[in-house]
């Protein structure tokens, strides 16, 4: 050993050569997406005045206060969100839309949000506190600290509109990150403005839908109070997007996304043809058509 670093009150032995010191700083980056922290650094063996000399030539870039990416400026959103949560301290996990867009339902979009227990202010992060963050409330994702599903809704309850809530929901509930039982389990613990906004998403236990226009027409149902149809059923050999099955009736939802080209075009025109000769008569309707108009069409239908 070279000897030992005393910094803050600890002590950190350091490592016996500089290119051991080199490949203990990249092994603490790989496993933290590139990034390191003043501590860790210390801990690897580098003194303050080659933390200074890294960062003068380029191999270390300060993201934040403590906080280093090693070789360049952090690329990806992972890596800007480990350093968003090493900067807000120990217990700092990432929350609501940074941790929705890390499980994979949300989009990273703005700052990164942090939920810390201090009081920290930094740039491009948003900082929630909570006092009622619990540890099983808290999991590693592609190795960053990080809200489970579950708590991830919660918090997201009391940031969104409706919309963007059901498409949360769903999207969670897609890709089996979380039942409704897990999600009825955390919120009996958090009674609550956000618990009130998640609960008609326990009680529907109805399949989780695949769009923003499947919701949008859920909501039309609602609203011109026709009867709730089944979702992503399977039909005469084809999934169908709404289905009335005591009436025989089912609407496919035509979005640009889904039913562009002349592919899809013959395609949904053998499959209408196929569910007609089964006893299922198909009503397309588009954006355009969640109207009082079509609502009306669909009742006479549905009677």
């Amino acid at each position: 050993m070279r000897g030992v670093w005393s910094v803050d009150g600890n002590s950190y032995p350091q490592v016996a050569t500089p290119l051991a010191v080199d490949h203990e700083i990249a092994r603490i980056a790989a496993e933290q997406h590139g990034i390191v922290t003043r501590a860790q650094l210390f801990a690897a063996g580098v003194a303050a005045d080659e933390i200074a000399y890294r960062r003068r030539v380029g191999r270390l870039h300060l993201l934040y206060r403590g906080v280093y990416a090693v070789g360049h400026r952090p690329p990806s959103p992972h890596a800007r969100a480990t350093a968003a949560v090493l900067a807000c301290g120990p217990g700092a996990v990432l929350s609501h839309r940074s941790a929705a867009a890390l499980w994979g339902f949300g989009r990273w979009r703005g700052p990164i949000d942090v939920t810390a227990t201090g009081n920290h202010t930094r740039s491009n992060v948003r900082v929630h506190r909570s006092k009622t963050l619990r540890p099983e409330d808290v999991t590693h994702h592609f190795g960053i600290p990080v809200t489970t599903p579950a708590r991830t809704l919660l918090d997201l309850a009391d940031v969104l509109a409706d919309a963007s809530l059901t498409r949360a929901v769903n999207e969670a509930r897609l890709q089996r990150l979380l039942t409704l039982h897990d999600l009825a389990a955390l919120l009996d613990s958090f009674p609550g403005r956000a618990t009130k906004r998640l609960k008609p998403h326990v009680e529907d236990a109805s399949r989780p839908t695949r769009s923003a226009f499947e919701d949008a027409f859920l909501t039309f149902v609602e609203r011109h109070h026709l009867p709730r149809p089944e979702v992503n059923q399977r039909v005469a050999g084809y999934e169908v997007d709404m289905l009335w099955r005591e009436q025989r009736v089912i609407v496919e939802l035509d979005g640009w996304d889904y039913h562009d080209g002349r592919t899809a075009f013959e395609r949904d025109r053998e499959k209408d043809a196929a569910l007609l000769s089964a006893g299922f008569p198909v009503v397309r309707i588009t954006w355009g058509r969640l109207t009082e108009r079509e609502a009306t069409r669909l009742r006479r239908l549905l009677a």
